[in-house]
C-alpha cells in the first residue's frame, strides 16, 4: 500500500489530499495525476510497513504499569480513566459523556482543584478532546499524557496549579471510540465514524456540527468520501451527544481544544470561510502564545491562523460550533506531530515529546484566556 500526496501545480491552501493506492494500481494513479497537471509526493512507500513498525515501536516501552509512552486500545484507556480518577480522587471525577453508535460508552475526566464543588458555578471550564478522527492515535495519547502531568504536578508545579485552581477541566480522550477501536482491529487508517448511511459506512465527525453544515465546502454529500458530513447535523450520537453535554456544562466554558494529527498547526475560527471573526486578534495571539511555548521545549515549530486560511475550508466542524453557537471565544482545533514523516503513524516513540511540549503549550493557552477574558 502506498500513500499519496497531491498538490495542484499552481499552488493552493492548506494540506494535500491524501491518496492510498494498492501496488497494482500504483503507477496507474502516478501517471493519471500527471496527465492531469497535478504533482504527487510520496509521503510514505508502503503503509503497511509503516504500520508495522509502529506497532513495533509500541512494544519498547518498559514503563510499569500504564505506559505513557505507548498507544493504548480503548478498553485500556477506560481501565486507566477509572484508575487514575481514583488515585487523584480529591482532583478528578471520571463521568461518561454518552454512547456511541455501536453503544459503546464515550468516557471523560473532571478535574476540579480543591476549593470549588459541583454547586459552584463561577469557576470557568476549558474542554479538550482527542481522537475525533479514529487514526489520529497520537491525539488520545497526547491528551492521556497531559491528564497525568496536570494531576501529578498539581502538588508541586506551579504552573500546574495556577491554571487548575483557575479552570474546570473536561478532559475527553477518545471521541470517535468506534473508529478508534477499528483502527486497533481492522483498518488502521479508517478515520470516519461506524454509522450506515447509504452503501458506505461512517460519518466525518468533524463535519457533523450544526454550524454552517454543509453550505460551504470542505465536507462532502457523498456516504463514501472520508468527509462525509452525514444526512443532517448531529446524525452521528457521538456528536450530538458531546454537544449536548458541552451546553449542559454548569460553568461556563472559557476555553475549548480538539486535537488532531498531523501537519504542527494551531488554529482557530474560522473553518467554514477564508473571513475572519470578530475575535482573530485575541484568538491568534492566544495561539501564538501556545506555539511559543510549545516551540521552547524541544524546537519544533507549529504555524498558526484560521483554519480556512491555514489548512482548508471544512464546514460543520467543532471549532466553529463551540464558538459560533456557544460563543466560546478561545475556541481552538490543533494539529500535534508531525509534517508528514510518519503522519497518521507517529512513532510511540515520539507520545512524551509530544506530550511535553503540548502540555506547555497548553498551559500557555489557559494562563492567556485566564488574563484576557
Amino acid at each position: 500500500m502506498h500513500l499519496i500526496d497531491v498538490w495542484h501545480p499552481t499552488g493552493g491552501e492548506g494540506r494535500p489530499l491524501d491518496i492510498r493506492v494498492s501496488p497494482a494500481a500504483y503507477q496507474h494513479i502516478l501517471n493519471d495525476l500527471h496527465v492531469r497537471g497535478l504533482i504527487p509526493e510520496i509521503l510514505i512507500q508502503d503503509v503497511q510497513v509503516a504500520y508495522d513498525n509502529q506497532l513495533a515501536s509500541n512494544r519498547q516501552s518498559l514503563t510499569a504499569g500504564f505506559a505513557y509512552d505507548k498507544y493504548h486500545r480503548l478498553d485500556e484507556i477506560n481501565d486507566w480513566i477509572v484508575n487514575i480518577t481514583g488515585e487523584y480522587k480529591h482532583l478528578a471525577t471520571p463521568f461518561v459523556i454518552t454512547k456511541s453508535f455501536e453503544e459503546r460508552e464515550i468516557h471523560a475526566i473532571k478535574i476540579s482543584a480543591p476549593g470549588n464543588t459541583d454547586d459552584d458555578s463561577s469557576r470557568p471550564a476549558i474542554f479538550i478532546e482527542g481522537g475525533i478522527h479514529a487514526r489520529e492515535w497520537i491525539s488520545p495519547a497526547t491528551v492521556i499524557y497531559m491528564t497525568n502531568q496536570l494531576l501529578s504536578g498539581y502538588a508541586n508545579n506551579s504552573d500546574i496549579k495556577e491554571i487548575l485552581n483557575t479552570f474546570t477541566w473536561y478532559i475527553l480522550p477518545v471521541f470517535n471510540v468506534d473508529g478508534y477501536e477499528f483502527t486497533w482491529s481492522k483498518d488502521r487508517m479508517w478515520r470516519k465514524t461506524r454509522s450506515r448511511h447509504g452503501v458506505c459506512l461512517g460519518v466525518d465527525p468533524n463535519r457533523n456540527w450544526d454550524y454552517e453544515w454543509g453550505k460551504h465546502g470542505g465536507s462532502s454529500p457523498n456516504p463514501c468520501s472520508e468527509t462525509y458530513r452525514g444526512p443532517k447535523p448531529f446524525s452521528e450520537p457521538s456528536v450530538r451527544g458531546v454537544a449536548e453535554y458541552i451546553q449542559e456544562i454548569k460553568e461556563p466554558v472559557r476555553g475549548f481544544i480538539d486535537f488532531h494529527s498531523f501537519s504542527q498547526l494551531w488554529m482557530t475560527p474560522w473553518g467554514y470561510t477564508h473571513d475572519q471573526p470578530k475575535d482573530f486578534k485575541q484568538q491568534d495571539q492566544s495561539s501564538v502564545s501556545a506555539v511559543k511555548a510549545l516551540e521552547s521545549v524541544s524546537g519544533t515549530s507549529y504555524e498558526h491562523g484560521t483554519i480556512a486560511n491555514t489548512i482548508y475550508v471544512a464546514d460543520g466542524n467543532s471549532v466553529d460550533w463551540v464558538y459560533g453557537k456557544l460563543g466560546v471565544k478561545y475556541s481552538a482545533a490543533v494539529e500535534l506531530r508531525d509534517r508528514g514523516e510518519y503522519g497518521f503513524l507517529l512513532p510511540a516513540n515520539q507520545i512524551v515529546p509530544c506530550g511535553n511540549e503540548t502540555l506547555q503549550a497548553l498551559l500557555a493557552f489557559a494562563k492567556f484566556i485566564k488574563n484576557n477574558p
